[in-house]
């Protein structure tokens, strides 16, 4: 039976496209440290680190999505409007990373896997959406809670097309392609809506208090290299 999650386990993509994507994931992210030490301060840092604690401690919480079927919050858009896509993606890898060593929650030879789909697709795909949107969105607070919030549903079956994609090339089950790519796209169309509410209420609370904080407030988005 397949069982659509985005944590993919060890043996389920083949080790040469794992390998790929595993230094692809470490290109990236090496990208994202030299963009986070640009872009963090004093002020922000500590927030960085707070997200990371945050989405580790949401993801540990499922939510139902369908029968025999649930979800969990993955966090990129909401650590992307917090703290910017280089941070996030810092966040993001680091939550991975704890879970695949310590909770077996995706295994270490796909890390390079999931830290792709997760930290960069949605991540980026969240950076890019939110700054599309707040460019036709009203500029309120609310105009980004709105993009923040429309970027999370999007994220979701879009890091689970990465999934489809990889395993494409490298799966090692006899499950056809179109099967999975059905089922986990499908799937995640609908856990985006737990994702989407929990990003609104989230962004919501935060913008409304410390604004100043929020990486989407700002008035420009320009990621510079």
């Amino acid at each position: 039976m397949l069982t659509p999650k985005l944590h993919i386990p060890d043996g389920f993509v083949n080790l040469p496209v794992s390998a790929l994507f595993g230094l692809l994931s470490i290109t990236f992210v090496g990208l994202a440290l030299k963009g986070a030490a640009k872009t963090l301060d004093d002020r922000t840092t500590p927030l960085a680190g707070l997200t990371a604690v945050f989405i580790f401690a949401a993801q540990m919480i499922n939510f139902p999505v369908a029968a025999g079927t649930s979800g969990h919050l993955v966090g990129a858009a909401l650590a992307t409007v917090l703290v910017g896509p280089y941070s996030a993606t810092l966040a993001l890898t680091v939550v991975l990373g704890v879970q695949a060593l310590l909770f077996a929650d995706g295994g270490l030879s796909a890390l390079g896997l999931n830290v792709f789909n997760l930290s960069v697709i949605a991540v980026w795909v969240s950076h890019f959406a939110i700054v599309g949107l707040r460019k036709v969105l009203p500029k309120t607070k609310s105009g980004v809670t709105i993009a923040a919030t429309v970027a999370a549903y999007i994220s979701v079956p879009l890091a689970a097309l990465g999934f489809t994609i990889q395993y494409a090339f490298g799966g090692t089950g006899t499950i056809p392609v179109g099967t999975v790519g059905t089922a986990m796209i499908g799937t995640h169309l609908l856990i985006g809506i737990g994702e989407a509410l929990i990003t609104f209420m989230t962004v919501s609370a935060v913008i409304a208090t410390r604004s100043d904080l929020v990486f989407g407030w700002k008035p420009t988005l320009e990621v510079r290299s």
